[in-house]
């Protein structure tokens, strides 16, 4: 449970920083005013904008590191057995076993109930 919730907000501190950097302004953007482009940087103000999206960046990607160790320890750990409802119930104990029946010698034959045993050939 701990591995996927960790999956999970590494997946989303991914697209945060992803989305993070394709929202701010490169450093070329600023060539662009001299051709009319100058009010683009307004709408956040002149310096807010980089500096709030840098700081956003930079704690995101922080915490996109710290989720990448916490996923390393996480999958280092030796995995517990799982836990089955089979192992979980208590075996029968076997019945107690026949003794065996002792062996025929070669001249023995087994006699039948209704019948008298066969006599054993002469040598």
């Amino acid at each position: 449970m701990l591995h996927s919730l960790l999956v999970t907000l590494h997946l989303a501190l991914c697209a945060a920083i992803v989305g993070l950097v394709l929202i701010q302004r490169g450093k070329g953007a600023d060539a662009g005013a001299g051709f009319g482009a100058g009010a683009s940087g307004t709408v956040f103000g002149a310096r807010g904008s980089a500096t709030f999206f840098s700081k956003a960046t930079a704690v995101v990607a922080t915490l996109f590191f710290v989720t990448s160790l916490a996923l390393t320890y996480v999958a280092g750990k030796p995995a517990e057995a799982p836990k089955s409802l089979v192992e979980s119930v208590p075996l029968e104990q076997p019945a107690p076993a026949q003794p065996a029946p002792a062996p025929l010698g070669q001249d023995e034959v087994p006699a039948l109930d209704n019948e008298a045993p066969a006599p054993a050939p002469e040598k």
